[in-house]
């Protein structure tokens, strides 16, 4: 969804999504602490890192492949993954961030990454939720087709949009875009997670000479 807040300003979810935005930027300094401590404390094993392989491709592979879809506050996205889960991108990131922790062997980061989900991006999605009720009439159709989260495996039919739901917006071409992906720049996705898989191998030496250096 876009920056901007389409509540009335009263609304409780506009309330919390705010004040999650606020907390996002600290938990994320908090997490990368955590992080580099916990990379400093023990040295991350092969087999951990090529775990997590398993969690992360997927991870950005659906992140990247639903931000060729999303036309955000403009379109009911309801085609490719938005077939299976309402929310790929959060799913996405959600896999990411599990894979990480598997690759560091954390359970406290694991238990940090929860946490910040639990407390800014569910929230997040309710509020998101809150907008395309009331934008689009065919969204309570399309939940009751779609889950939240957790992905059905036999994507939904997407109907044809209801007349109220014509009227909105002028529709764009069904099927992946790259012209969307890339406007999107979900590719900064795949760079942020190769820079964190460099970090796993390079990091820690820089850390314990740097440690070193200061005794």
């Amino acid at each position: 969804m876009s920056s901007y807040s389409p509540y009335p300003k009263s609304s409780a979810a506009v309330w919390w999504q705010r004040r999650a935005r606020r907390i996002r930027v600290p938990l994320g300094f908090v997490t990368a602490a955590l992080y580099l401590f916990e990379l400093w404390r023990h040295a991350p094993r092969p087999a951990a890192i090529g775990l997590s392989l398993v969690l992360v491709i997927p991870g950005l592979l659906l992140r990247g492949y639903a931000s060729g879809y999303v036309k955000k506050n403009r379109e009911l996205t309801q085609t490719g993954p938005y077939a299976h889960t309402r929310n790929p991108l959060y799913l996405g990131s959600i896999l990411i961030a599990a894979g990480f922790a598997v690759a560091l062997q954390s359970w406290l980061v694991a238990l940090v990454l929860a946490a910040g989900f639990a407390v800014i991006y569910i929230p997040v999605i309710l509020a998101e939720e809150e907008f395309l009720r009331q934008t689009f009439p065919s969204f309570d159709a399309y939940c009751r087709r779609v889950p939240r989260l957790i992905p059905r495996i036999i994507p939904a039919e997407s109907p044809a949009d209801s007349p109220a739901d014509s009227n909105l917006v002028e529709r764009s071409p069904a099927g992946f875009s790259m012209e969307l992906y890339l406007s999107h720049r979900e590719y900064n996705s795949l760079i942020g997670a190769a820079m964190l898989y460099l970090s796993l191998f390079l990091l820690r030496p820089v850390l314990t000479a740097i440690l070193h250096g200061l005794h």
